[in-house]
Formats: structure tokens, C-alpha cells, sequence
């Protein structure tokens, strides 16, 4: 390993060390299935879990989300929806990958790695998620949504977690459930 080498590999592990600290300060469990993969689930009310990823590189460190995979409907105007967000979002944007499934990618200097900054990005790939994704499914889903809500009612099984979504059905919504207070990341600033 070339000195050059020996440096970046000195400054990733830095840099790791460093992810892990802001995360446990944080009080976010994690998991790290190889040396500088970080992948933290995060709660929300709408979109109920997000799992991120966090990737040490050479010079940055990335944060990768799933959002929701392709649309079934309704694919210009789904796209459009995201794409009109993406001005307005701070820290990360939405993407597709090769299969067209879309998530919520962002990139920082290592430099700039700390944790407020880890903590930031994390907030903005939670609400980003959470504030976008009922509309996104009403968008790319709405008969997938009927499809459910149906086999739901048929079958006895609660559609709470469909209240959201009761005006494509043309169903009454059932009452709100009572959410538990949990810790919130920071949001976008």
C-alpha cells in the first residue's frame, strides 16, 4: 500500500470511528455489516420505517434511502411530484435506480462529517420521506391501494394504517390511532 494510500485509508477509518460516535450520541441504533457501512432504521408517522444507509468513501460519506419502488400508475405525473420536491429539498434528492425504484441519496465532505451534519441529513431523508410519500402512493399506487383496502375489509384486518388513503376508496377512514411520542432528527434547515 502506497503512503497515498495508507492516507486515505488512515482518514476513512477516521472518519468511521467518527460516523459511529455522532450515531450513538444520536441515540441511533445501527448496524455495520462491513467496516464504514452504517444502515440505521428511522421511524416515522406516514412512511412507518426507512432504512439508510451511511457510506464512508474516500472523500465523502453518502446517505442512501429507499423511498418507494417504481410506480404502477400514473408514472409522468409521480416523477413530476418528486421532481418538483427536489427544489425545494436541502441535503439530499430523490433518484431512480436501474430498475426505476426511487430513492433519497445525498452526499457530504468527510470534512464536514460531524455529527449536527449527520444528524441534519438524517432528519431531512426522515421527513423528506414521511412528508412525501402518501402523496406518492396516491400518485403511482391508487389501485394497488383499493386492491388492499378491499382484501383488508374483506378479510376483517384493520386498514388504520390505509387512513390516509380512505378518499380513493370512498370509505369512511377509521379513527386515528394514538402515536407514541418518539425522538425526532432534525429536519431540513
Amino acid at each position: 500500500m502506497t503512503a497515498g494510500n495508507q492516507d486515505v485509508a488512515a482518514h476513512q477509518d477516521e472518519a468511521a470511528a467518527g460516523v459511529e460516535a455522532a450515531l450513538a450520541s444520536l441515540g441511533l441504533p445501527f448496524e455495520c455489516p462491513q467496516p464504514g457501512s452504517y444502515l440505521i432504521r428511522l421511524e416515522g408517522q406516514h412512511k412507518l420505517v426507512t432504512m439508510a444507509w451511511l457510506l464512508v468513501g474516500a472523500h465523502s460519506l453518502q446517505v442512501e434511502a429507499f423511498f418507494c419502488r417504481q410506480p404502477d400508475e400514473s408514472h409522468a405525473e409521480f416523477y413530476r411530484f418528486l421532481l418538483e420536491r427536489g427544489g425545494r429539498m436541502f441535503g439530499v434528492h430523490f433518484a431512480l435506480d436501474p430498475a426505476g425504484d426511487v430513492y433519497l441519496v445525498g452526499r457530504l465532505p468527510l470534512a464536514a462529517a460531524t455529527t449536527q451534519e449527520i444528524d441534519r441529513l438524517l432528519g431531512c431523508v426522515l421527513s423528506y420521506c414521511d412528508d412525501n410519500f402518501d402523496q406518492a402512493l396516491m400518485i403511482g399506487f391508487p389501485a394497488a391501494i383499493r386492491r388492499e383496502w378491499a382484501w383488508r375489509v374483506k378479510h376483517g384486518e384493520s386498514v388504520a394504517n390505509l387512513r390516509p388513503f380512505a378518499r380513493l376508496t370512498g370509505s369512511r377512514p377509521p379513527a386515528a390511532p394514538e402515536l407514541a411520542a418518539r425522538p425526532e432528527l432534525s429536519g431540513p434547515h
